[in-house]
């Protein structure tokens, strides 16, 4: 029996915004994949704590308010700090010329508008695949 993906979706800051991360953490869970959503406004180590206790392959984060360059690097910070090596992804209004600096702190794949469900169930399921 193949193990199933198991996946973390975030809401970090103070974003009130939940939709789109609800909507993608169905999609994956229709896909095959084990989801836990952490809800509304998680701290850089709630989210790390939560990657940690919930033995997760994939953090994906979700991000409306602008605040990637200050959240994400601190959450970056304390995956590092509890030893996790795990594959993060990140969706929402993520501006393009933002995407360098995020890729260069860890950040494996930024899903904005357009993306197709499609499309980020098959970089996960490929990436996760590639780490195994």
């Amino acid at each position: 029996m193949e193990e199933k993906i198991r996946v973390l979706v975030a809401k970090p800051g103070l974003d009130g915004h939940d939709r789109g991360a609800k909507l993608v953490a169905r999609i994956l869970r229709d896909a095959g994949m084990e989801v836990i959503y952490t809800g509304l406004r998680q701290t850089p180590e709630m989210v790390a704590e939560a990657a940690l206790q919930e033995d997760v392959d994939v953090v994906g984060l979700s991000i409306l308010s602008g605040a990637h360059l200050e959240l994400f690097p601190a959450i970056m910070e304390r995956l590092r700090e509890k030893g996790l090596e795990v594959l993060v992804v990140a969706g929402g209004i993520i501006p393009e010329e933002d995407i360098p600096s995020l890729e260069q702190m860890g950040v494996r794949a930024v899903f904005g508008p357009g993306t197709t469900s499609q499309q980020i169930v098959d970089y996960i399921k490929s990436a996760v695949a590639k780490k195994a």
